[in-house]
């Protein structure tokens, strides 16, 4: 169906695409944007469970463009108490968010170290764990961090410019085995994270910021026997049960409807200037997504 787009969020996994780094090369010629919110204005032939005029958000393709296809299947209806800003990325990375925590079968009182942890997953790892009764500990580069996601509600933050921040680290854990780590940024911050992680964990490779291989010594991998895992979304969806994936998007729905669950944007630009919101994408300190708008 075609849709009139509203608002398209800017992903690192847009910008990664573009620069021809991400695990999928797209073919030529190629419109960037992989969500979007848009209302519908036709629809394909047999779709009869939306209407023209209708809010839809989710997964598109080509979507930084004024008006773009979706696949009836893939739109999510949008309630009116949802607004644009929220819904133009409630699903991309809060189903990461969702999706990780299912993967790594983390229960209640168990511990989760994440690095990168004031960027859009990291914050919704923190709150979608809080929800099952999760503890996290959110690693952020500098103090700044610290108070930036004490102002929405998340504790256990540790700046690791600071001195003996995994000292730190053990006294919010209370010397409980941290099983499970998420890295977001490669490099050595993979091998950092590891240094605070209990024998038998796992750690998620999600990203890396730094661009840099993962640098994991033989201490925290082999004598802890814990292992690492790659764990990409797009790749997951093709072998999750579409009921688990459904089940988790309205689960997200419901909180965004509920109110519970926002979403901020750090700047609006044009499809014209789609090049000066990408260097703004870049900035450190953001307070939400960039955002394309037509």
């Amino acid at each position: 169906m075609r849709v009139k787009l509203v608002m398209s969020p800017i992903h690192n996994h847009d910008l990664m695409t573009i620069a021809g780094r991400y695990g999928y090369k797209p073919p030529m010629p190629y419109v960037p944007g992989t969500e979007a919110l848009g209302v519908v204005e036709e629809l394909g032939e047999g779709v009869t469970n939306l209407k023209v005029g209708q809010r839809v958000a989710g997964g598109a393709s080509s979507a930084w463009a004024e008006h773009y296809l979706v696949e009836a299947a893939r739109a999510v209806p949008v309630p009116d108490s949802i607004g644009d800003e929220t819904a133009s990325q409630m699903i991309s990375m809060p189903l990461s968010a969702k999706m990780i925590l299912h993967v790594m079968g983390a229960k209640a009182g168990d511990w989760v170290i994440q690095n990168a942890a004031n960027g859009a997953v990291g914050k919704m790892v923190s709150e979608f764990a809080a929800d099952h009764g999760i503890n996290v500990v959110s690693l952020v580069r500098r103090a700044a961090g610290v108070e930036e996601l004490g102002r929405i509600g998340i504790t256990n933050v540790v700046a690791t410019d600071g001195a003996d921040w995994q000292g730190k680290v053990r006294e919010l854990s209370k010397g409980a085995s941290i099983r499970f780590g998420i890295d977001s940024i490669g490099g050595a911050g993979s091998d950092e994270i590891f240094s605070t992680m209990g024998e038998g964990s796992t750690l998620y490779s999600f990203g890396a910021l730094t661009g840099k291989p993962l640098q994991i010594s033989a201490a925290n991998l082999l004598f802890k026997q814990a292992r690492v895992e790659g764990f990409w979304l797009g790749k997951l969806l093709q072998t999750t049960p579409p009921e688990l994936v459904g089940k988790l998007i309205g689960e997200i729905v419901t909180k965004a409807a509920s109110g519970k669950l926002t979403l901020d944007v750090g700047g609006r630009y044009s499809l014209a200037d789609a090049g000066k919101a990408a260097a703004a994408s870049d900035v450190p300190g953001r307070a939400g997504k960039i955002v394309l708008v037509p």
